[in-house]
């Protein structure tokens, strides 16, 4: 029959082409989804350059850009040649005629069927890999970089007596180059035998020889490339044991060699460097000699002589030669790693000296007298008071304030130098009244003004609560006039668009009113390119149809600190805190960055995440480059950024550091030279917290220079965990106005304790000078304690258990408050330690804490008082003002002071006064009003002490035993009262 184009299932169907109009859509279609993926990569690449080009640090974008782009196309290209050349050599060395089995019969399909696409398959395998190299050549850019314009350091290793720069830039080039070597050859030589396998020159399975002599050859070249960078290999591993980490009984964290290493290892690197020479020269005679016999013999050597010479005798000399007397062996070895280590993390001048830690005196008065000099105690814990901040100079939901707040230094209305606690007002996205896409980014843009209180002393309004010398909305105060409004700053993380017809909610003396910023910071979106590449970039769509942007429009992002110091200087390790500095009328944020290495000889190493976490960073301040582990540190750089305009500047701070020089040869005129950093600047720069923080830790092993001592660590320490935070964590380091024994003058400094490994009492203290203005700046003094004194933790476990403090808290349970430790600050005093705790309540209808009590403690005696001046009057055991004596009133010029009045009158008189000032002092109480409550209680006092004069002689015993009484007991009653109430208010 006939084939109608039936079938068992039904018509055919005949496809046709897609029409003229189709394919043209199709191809239409096609080209545009390619532009707009290229759009979209190009987008992320433009804005990057946008940014930089605003900062005016465009040279930091080319160079990397230009560095990472060399790289990738010479180590790519080298890639691909490599691995190209040989699979073409190989196929050209293909036998002319293929055995007749099995095997060959197979694999003749496939050479078949790859025949018509030899090329391409080439192409495709060589840009593969080379696309792969280079890619991961590209990310040394910074090892490049620092091979090229690498800055000796004048210091030699002690085994090898090289410069430190070998080791800290040469020597990690020298490795990634060895690496690419590694990695090329066995690319080539896996590529080469399949090409060999595929075409015949290798055989598994056929009879006959298993390789042909041109296969023989080409393959031993490859495996002797390979040997020859073995050996390579060998001889930089030499010099990397200087900087070879190994565990340790004397330290957790060792770097550089040890006996075994330098009498067992390095020896057996030099020898297995030979062997690997010989064997590699046997595998290139085979081009002569078409034999594998003499080369295999040869890498069995080396395998063994890796296992006998490299594992099996330095294991032989650990055992039988050092462990029975390892300290003598190794104490010239731990005495390089002392010597080295302090050095690298600039502890090697560390001023360290005895200090008994008992009182050198009984005269109580001298006592008294000298802890008015000895300190500027810091009532008010920036770890604590943030919240006050927030409930009193938050004025607007959409602001807040950091949850730690910063210690500075400001001149009072005398000129002198005062501890400070500040902290900026910026914009909380979360309190604004009504989210939406305008509002969060155009309405609300900035925050505004810089809050300060005085660090030692409290405000009366309520008491307790933070002396501000700057607060209100505009702010006013000491600060004098500067520009408040604050567009770049550590909580300021979301983009802004400003500028253009949008205007942005600002403030005036008069009240709320709109603006549009001035500055020249950001990019300009005035162009319709800009606007699309940022909506990509943003994946937010509006920026490229909306309105609200125009002529003058510019984004502001990449808004904190620390975002825009790595961004213009991303060789640069940053601190974990930037601090705001009001200078010159601007609003500065100071950041510390630090230049670091991990390739110091013989230092040990340290993790920067680990040795810069404490109490507070938990959730409260962040730390430094988390993982980044180093052996070589240093504050090189002082870095600004503007809170109004962004600018970023970077100064030179450690002029003799060559990792620095290193990197400004690299980058260069992007670090201004130190001299070139203004003077109001340099007042405000401090000693870095996560700086002190890698010393301490460093010091608590390191600060022992004695070989045999530090090998037995009978004199090790450790950083006390915080006794005054229920987060566990070591003690954060405080700032401090001090005078240390050999001062004669108070110096803001840096502090921390150490307690003896293992235990809770005192070990040390350490402090550091943190004034950048100091000729003594940076200058480390360790007070090591001699006799057995209580440590932190010690301490505050007393006042747990104090008396006065078990009373306090019992009264403050009914009222729904709880009691919150600041700071316990470590003072030494007359040769003995003075500590000194602020405590706060917090809770009630008050939700911030107040500065209730302040506890102190000197020697055995601890004391718990409502303020600093009776708390010290207290432990000394001294009467002075503000303890039993009210302050005088200030009288009139020109009056005298009248005799007290007795008699009857005089009598009923102060009685009735006392019971008016009372029933005051109760009303003030429930309405929280503690200015008048503070007067109330004055006239309370000054009523009975009147009560107790106007008693008769006759009866001046009973009498005055009988006024004195009523006074204590009032006196005990509104005291019971105030902290109840007054943990609330």
């Amino acid at each position: 029959m006939p084939d109608r184009g039936g079938g068992p299932t039904g018509p055919r169907i005949r496809v046709g082409r897609p029409s003229r109009r189709a394919r043209t859509l199709l191809m239409t279609l096609g080209v545009l989804a390619v532009l707009a993926m290229a759009f979209v990569m190009f987008a992320g690449f433009w804005t990057d350059w946008l940014w930089y080009r605003s900062v005016d640090y465009s040279s930091v974008f080319t160079t990397t850009l230009w560095t990472k782009i060399g790289l990738f196309l010479v180590f790519g290209l080298l890639m691909a040649i490599a691995v190209g050349l040989n699979i073409w050599l190989a196929h050209r060395l293909r036998p002319p005629l293929s055995a007749m089995s099995l095997e060959q019969q197979s694999l003749d399909r496939y050479r078949m069927s790859l025949a018509p696409y030899k090329k391409w398959v080439l192409l495709a395998i060589t840009a593969l890999v080379g696309l792969i190299a280079g890619a991961s050549a590209s990310g040394q850019w910074r090892t490049w970089l620092m091979y090229v314009n690498g800055v000796a350091f004048h210091q030699k290793d002690p085994q090898f007596h090289l410069d430190v720069s070998f080791y800290a830039f040469d020597l990690p080039w020298y490795r990634f180059l060895l690496g690419f070597g590694f990695a090329a050859t066995v690319l080539s030589l896996v590529a080469a035998a399949l090409t060999h396998y595929l075409y015949g020159g290798l055989r598994i399975t056929s009879p006959g020889a298993r390789a042909t002599g041109a296969a023989t050859g080409h393959l031993s070249v490859l495996l002797g490339v390979f040997v020859s960078l073995k050996a390579v290999a060998y001889w930089l591993d030499r010099y990397g044991l200087a900087v070879k980490s190994s565990d340790f009984k004397a330290t957790d964290n060792w770097t550089g060699l040890r006996y075994v290493d330098a009498n067992a290892y390095l020896p057996a690197k030099t020898i297995l460097f030979c062997i690997a020479a010989i064997c590699a020269v046997l595998f290139f005679a085979t081009l002569w000699r078409r034999t594998w016999q003499l080369p295999m013999i040869g890498l069995g050597l080396m395998v063994l002589s890796a296992i006998l010479i490299g594992g099996l005798y330095p294991a032989i000399v650990q055992k039988f030669q050092v462990q029975p007397n390892e300290q003598a062996k190794e104490a010239p070895f731990i005495r390089k790693n002392i010597e080295a280590t302090r050095d690298a993390y600039d502890i090697d001048n560390a001023q360290v000296r005895d200090y008994s830690g008992k009182s050198t005196t009984d005269d109580d008065a001298k006592l008294r007298a000298s802890a008015d000099t000895a300190a500027s105690y810091r009532v008010m814990d920036p770890n604590v008071v943030s919240p006050a901040f927030q409930q009193l100079q938050q004025k607007r939901n959409y602001y807040q304030f950091p949850k730690t707040l910063d210690v500075d230094r400001y001149k009072d209305a005398a000129g002198k130098d005062q501890d400070t606690v500040i902290g900026l007002r910026e914009l909380n996205l979360d309190g604004i009244p009504k989210r939406n896409w305008i509002n969060d980014h155009f309405t609300y843009t900035h925050g505004y003004g810089a809050i300060a209180a005085k660090g030692t002393t409290t405000g009366k309004n309520p008491n307790g609560s933070p002396d501000f010398t700057e607060s209100g909305l505009p702010t006013s105060g000491e600060l004098g006039k500067y520009e408040q409004q604050i567009y770049y700053g550590e909580k300021t993380e979301q983009y802004s668009i400003v500028g253009g017809p949008q205007k942005e909610l600002d403030y005036e003396e008069d009240g709320e009113k709109t603006t549009s910023y001035q500055g020249n910071s950001g990019v300009s979106l005035s162009n319709a390119f800009n606007r699309a590449a940022y909506a990509v970039a943003f994946s937010e769509p509006q920026i490229l149809y909306s309105g609200a942007i125009g002529d003058g429009s510019r984004i502001l992002y990449n808004r904190t600190p620390k975002e825009r110091v790595e961004a213009v200087a991303p060789w640069l390790t940053i601190d974990g805190d930037a601090y705001p500095a009001v200078v010159n009328g601007r609003i500065q944020w100071v950041v510390d960055a630090y230049t670091t290495t991990n390739g110091y000889p013989y230092a040990s190493r340290t993790t920067l995440g680990d040795t810069t976490a404490d109490s507070l960073t938990t959730n409260q301040r962040a730390v430094v480059a988390q993982q980044n582990q180093v052996n070589y540190i240093r504050n090189s750089v002082k870095a600004t950024v503007d809170a109004y305009d962004g600018k970023v500047k970077l100064y030179e701070w450690d002029t003799e550091d060559p990792v620095l020089k290193t990197w400004r040869k690299a980058f260069p005129g992007t670090v201004q030279p130190k001299a070139d950093i203004p003077q109001e600047l340099r007042e405000h720069l401090r000693y870095p917290q996560d700086l002190f923080k890698v010393q301490r830790e460093l010091l608590t092993r390191y600060h022992v220079t004695n070989p045999a001592q530090f090998y037995s660590g009978s004199d090790a320490w450790q950083v006390p965990d915080d006794p005054t935070n229920k987060e566990s964590g070591a003690v954060p380091p405080y700032y401090l106005s001090i005078k240390m024994p050999d001062q004669p003058a108070q110096k803001f400094s840096l502090t921390t304790t150490f307690t003896p490994k293992g235990r809770p009492d005192l070990g040390a203290f350490m402090a550091v000078d943190a004034d950048a203005a100091s000729k003594d700046y940076g200058t480390i003094r360790l007070l090591r304690v001699t006799t057995t004194v209580k440590g932190p933790g010690q301490v505050q476990s007393e006042l747990n258990g104090n008396g006065d403090v078990a009373e306090f808290v019992r009264n403050l349970k009914g009222t729904d408050s709880d009691i919150e430790y600041g700071n316990l600050l470590t003072v030494p005093l007359e040769g003995g330690f003075l500590y000194i705790e602020p405590v706060y309540t917090r809770g009630g209808t008050q939700n911030y804490p107040l500065l209730r009590k302040v506890a102190a403690s000197y020697g055995s005696k601890t004391v718990f008082e409502n303020s600093l001046g009776e708390a010290l009057n207290a432990v000394f055991g001294v009467t002075g003002p503000g303890t039993t004596q009210p302050p005088e009133t200030p009288r009139p010029p020109g009056e005298t002071t009248q005799p007290p009045a007795t008699g009857d009158a005089a009598l009923k008189k102060a009685i009735a006064d006392a019971q008016k000032a009372y029933a005051e002092g109760e009303a003030a109480l429930k309405e929280q009003d503690w200015s008048a409550y503070g007067k109330a209680q004055a006239d309370l006092q000054d009523a009975l002490q009147r009560a107790a004069a106007a008693q008769p002689k006759s009866g001046s015993a009973n009498g005055a035993d009988g006024a004195n009484s009523a006074s204590n007991a009032d006196s005990s009653n509104h005291s019971d009262k105030t902290s109840k109430a007054g943990s609330g208010g």
